[in-house]
């Protein structure tokens, strides 16, 4: 198998959080109306995209009725339906709609994971829950780093969230640490990942306010301001998009 597929299938079976594991399971228990004929997923939603890309995406993404219900990342909510269209109106998607975890979308290049992989309560981890999943990004890291050139990363807490794990993955966080904001852009060095294995190239690191409905409808992330993180975020990956 796959090193990654055979992380994501690791990660799927996770049971670290109490908190979170009873949350995401009464969720798939209950289910919201709207969805009452679906089998909730209901378990650690693991990352989505190809094993080779060239860019990710972190980003809290498991909500209650999305990710923990479909059982892929920013699949079946407002988020998904913002960032899908943007991936897929910058040519890093085949189709601009993710509904279901069978729906045949594809990216291009381009991997979406989450700094923890369960729904939580109120969409609120506690630090300890951050910190109790970083391991399994390190690790995701760690297998994407031969390809990954840039990462684009959604909201404050996926960016406070991640500059350990590229630390832990193997590229230099400077230091102060860089502060999150819309339009950042870090350059991280690629060192020796402690493993024997050389870090290879240094990746670019961008900033992008999350794809939260608070953020979408209240027009603190317009759609044109996503495509424009994604465009420079590909466009420095060395993946092909479009204007």
């Amino acid at each position: 198998m796959d090193p990654l597929a055979e992380l994501d299938l690791r990660i799927s079976d996770c049971r670290a959080c109490p908190r979170l594991v009873d949350w995401r399971e009464e969720v798939a228990r209950v289910k919201r109306a709207a969805f009452a004929d679906w089998t909730y997923w209901g378990r650690p939603v693991p990352g989505f995209g190809p094993p080779d890309a060239r860019l990710l995406i972190i980003g809290l993404a498991p909500a209650a009725h999305g990710g923990n219900r479909t059982g892929r990342m920013f699949t079946g909510d407002r988020s998904g339906d913002v960032l899908y269209q943007a991936l897929y109106d910058v040519g890093l998607a085949n189709q601009p709609t993710a509904v279901s975890a069978d729906d045949g979308l594809a990216l291009h290049g381009v991997r979406i994971t989450s700094p923890v992989h369960c729904a939580p309560p109120e969409n609120k981890p506690t630090p300890g829950e951050r910190d109790t999943c970083r391991p399994w990004l390190v690790d995701e890291l760690r297998l994407l780093r031969p390809t990954l050139r840039a990462v684009v990363v959604l909201g404050a807490f996926g960016w406070q969230a991640s500059l350990p794990a590229f630390a832990g993955a193997g590229w230099t966080v400077p230091r102060p640490r860089p502060v999150f904001g819309h339009g950042t852009r870090v350059r991280l060095d690629g060192v020796d990942g402690g493993d024997g294995t050389d870090g290879g190239d240094g990746i670019d690191l961008f900033g992008c306010f999350h794809v939260s409905q608070r953020n979408t409808f209240t027009g603190k992330l317009t759609p044109e301001m996503l495509r424009d993180v994604l465009r420079t975020a590909g466009s420095a990956a060395g993946l092909t998009v479009r204007d």
